[in-house]
């Protein structure tokens, strides 16, 4: 089975949904730049106020403090693989997880790139609705949701990311265009990227990345 992944893919590509699914489902530690910045700025930290107020506004945290994080979680818990959620971002980003992997020997299995038209952008971050205390990840037009915007992990409140807003949705896909749309190349030349067609349901698209996962060679 393989357990070292990354999902890429542009906002709301379903990279948070499919992670929450691979977590529960192959039982493979998972986690992302966000869920860790959100607990620096749960605890309060001055790292996480001041990242907090960059990504509100569409901004991406510095690498060196993004691949800091990183590498500091799979110290704890990359023993049993990792699955990282829009991460890398950036060509640094990705060039230090590969020296990070190398160190610890442990070679990356797939790069799962979610492939998504903008149509599908737009109408998944009209309705993405997140748990405030765990970031699970839903739609407002789900029918299990619709009357009880609660989550159903940990009964924390489902709201509207800050992120999601029109203004700060078109600067980060500026972003994804110009700074996470080069690592399909540089994964591509490694052999490790896998393109995977996003529009779909999340259950078919689960399907097809559980095979990667499933893959013994």
């Amino acid at each position: 089975m393989k357990r070292r992944l990354v999902l890429l893919g542009a906002p709301g590509s379903g990279k948070g949904t499919q992670a929450e699914m691979i977590t529960r489902h192959f039982g493979i530690p998972v986690t992302s730049p966000g869920a860790i910045l959100r607990r620096e700025k749960e605890l309060g930290t001055p790292l996480g106020l001041e990242t907090a107020e960059t990504t509100q506004h569409g901004g991406l945290v510095p690498d060196k403090i993004i691949v800091e994080l990183i590498e500091d979680w799979l110290r704890l818990h990359g023993g049993h693989g990792f699955v990282f959620d829009g991460f890398p971002r950036t060509m640094p980003q990705a060039e230090s997880l590969q020296h990070i992997l190398q160190r610890h020997r442990t070679p990356l299995d797939f790069a799962i790139w979610l492939d998504v038209s903008e149509q599908t952008i737009g109408d998944r971050i009209s309705s993405r609705l997140q748990c405030q205390s765990c970031g699970f990840t839903t739609s407002a037009t789900s029918a299990v949701f619709a009357e009880r915007p609660i989550c159903p992990y940990c009964d924390g409140p489902l709201v509207r990311r800050m992120d999601d807003d029109t203004v700060v949705l078109r600067h980060r896909l500026e972003e994804f265009n110009t700074k996470t749309q080069p690592l399909a190349d540089f994964y591509e030349k490694l052999g490790t990227l896998r393109r995977i067609d996003g529009n779909r349901d999340r259950e078919a698209i689960f399907a097809e990345v559980s095979r990667l996962i499933e893959q013994t060679a």
